[in-house]
């Protein structure tokens, strides 16, 4: 086997490109997609290196595909590389939703669109229940995990609050940690890894000089991050003022940002409350309809926050053009919520590999991780609840849809059917149905 070559810098922008073009399938597609082009395909980075690296960010907030997509661009070529690679990652994404969100709002009540979304509706409830008892299969060794999952879910359904639940995880973790340390023995990414042969960065290399830990460039870091902050929510305030739709967006999802431990599938009922309940942005339906979309595109599924910043601007007219004042809050959504994970990464990536030896936080980490398993199972028996019974509780249910479902769930689960396969044939279904 012929040792790999170091790409240019532009051969990785076209690569990330690619990954931003490509990357369907939510997290685990996403960064299996990854792992097969980086680790088996090209040989950028060893197996060990690649799987670190997954490590730090599957305990960040944020989206953890594109935080990984971000370290790897950063490990290769310093802070171009990863901004060029998270930012790349997630570019064709909100382009994609400028699109759709102006079909959805110019287009979205014709019957033959309506039909569509109605064969997806089923299927996200069956992805997002699919991804709930893939997470669990992983992380519930134990009656401990459970009750902690269970809990977790009581605590959604009454209303408890997601970061509280998430902090009061993490203790209910620290002190079973103590009082019966085996049961968070064993597991985590880091292990049985196979050797896919030499890689360009690969288990004994140096550590690159751009990526060694430094005072100065940490603070450096942290300084800029806190000042691109500052400057953009200013910018917003003075322009548009203080109570401003956009002014809120910004705080909102800056907010939002930082509490989406677990993925997308964890923060979406925090976005689902707000943006429907609280600010009253879009209506349950249009969520739906946007969730629906999201899980129909490629890049992170937290990019549902462009459909949301999209619709609110439409409707609230920051513009007298509905479409540029869509285009530009679903750009605001989008640049507060992923401007926190390239700080996150750029801040704590040195130390990272400065430190690959150190110990895993594994009992908080898993405890917030199964915790993260209930909170999912709600926001799948939310969206049931709204697919299933589309006219409220005290109207007939939906037969068909309930049937879809289970039959997405035995496709996902026990066939393991790709989503990109699922997606056509049920948006088929539902035209065929409906309309014909």
């Amino acid at each position: 086997m012929s040792a790999p070559i170091m790409p240019s810098f532009w051969q990785t922008v076209i690569f990330w490109l690619k990954m931003g073009l490509l990357s369907f399938g939510g997290p685990a597609g996403q960064i299996s997609l990854m792992h097969k082009e980086l680790v088996e395909d090209k040989r950028w980075i060893s197996e060990s290196r690649f799987l670190h690296a997954l490590n730090y960010c599957m305990i960040l907030p944020g989206p953890e595909a594109q935080q990984l997509a971000t370290y790897i661009g950063w490990l290769m070529y310093g802070r171009w590389g990863g901004i060029v690679a998270g930012g790349l990652f997630v570019l064709p994404s909100l382009l994609l939703f400028w699109l759709l969100g102006w079909l959805y709002m110019r287009f979205g009540q014709l019957p033959s669109l309506q039909a569509i979304l109605w064969g997806i509706k089923p299927v996200v409830v069956a992805l997002v229940l699919a991804a709930a008892f893939r997470l669990g299969k992983k992380t519930l060794k134990n009656p401990y995990l459970w009750v902690i999952s269970g809990a977790s879910l009581v605590a959604m359904q009454v209303g408890l609050d997601f970061a509280l639940i998430l902090a009061l995880a993490a203790g209910v973790g620290v002190a079973l940690s103590h009082w019966q340390p085996q049961l968070f023995v064993g597991g985590g990414h880091g292990t049985n890894h196979k050797n896919y042969g030499e890689a360009i960065i690969d288990d004994h290399s140096s550590i690159p000089p751009h990526a060694q830990w430094t005072k100065k460039s940490s603070f450096t870091i942290l300084f800029v991050g806190i000042t691109l902050w500052l400057v953009a929510i200013g910018f917003l305030v003075q322009i548009f003022g203080a109570d401003s739709l956009l002014t809120n967006i910004g705080v909102f999802f800056s907010k939002a940002a930082l509490l989406t431990f677990g993925g997308a599938y964890a923060v979406l009922p925090y976005v689902n409350q707000a943006a429907v309940i609280d600010y009253q942005w879009l209506t349950q339906a249009q969520m739906m309809d946007g969730l629906a979309l999201g899980e129909s595109t490629p890049g992170p599924l937290i990019m549902i926050v462009a459909f949301v910043g999209f619709v609110a601007g439409w409707q609230q007219a920051v513009f007298a053009d509905p479409l540029w004042s869509g285009m530009l809050v679903a750009s605001v959504a989008t640049f507060f919520t992923f401007l926190p994970s390239f700080i996150f990464i750029f801040l704590g990536a040195p130390l990272v590999e400065a430190s690959r030896n150190m110990p895993k936080l594994t009992a908080p980490l898993t405890a917030i991780s199964v915790a993260v398993v209930g909170v999912i199972v709600n926001l799948g028996l939310f969206f049931a609840q709204h697919v299933f019974w589309p006219h409220g509780l005290t109207q007939s249910f939906d037969f068909m849809a309930i049937s879809l479902t289970i039959a997405s769930l035995i496709a996902l689960i026990r066939f393991n059917v790709n989503v990109l396969y699922l997606l056509p044939v049920s948006a088929s279904f539902g035209f065929v149905v409906k309309l014909l």
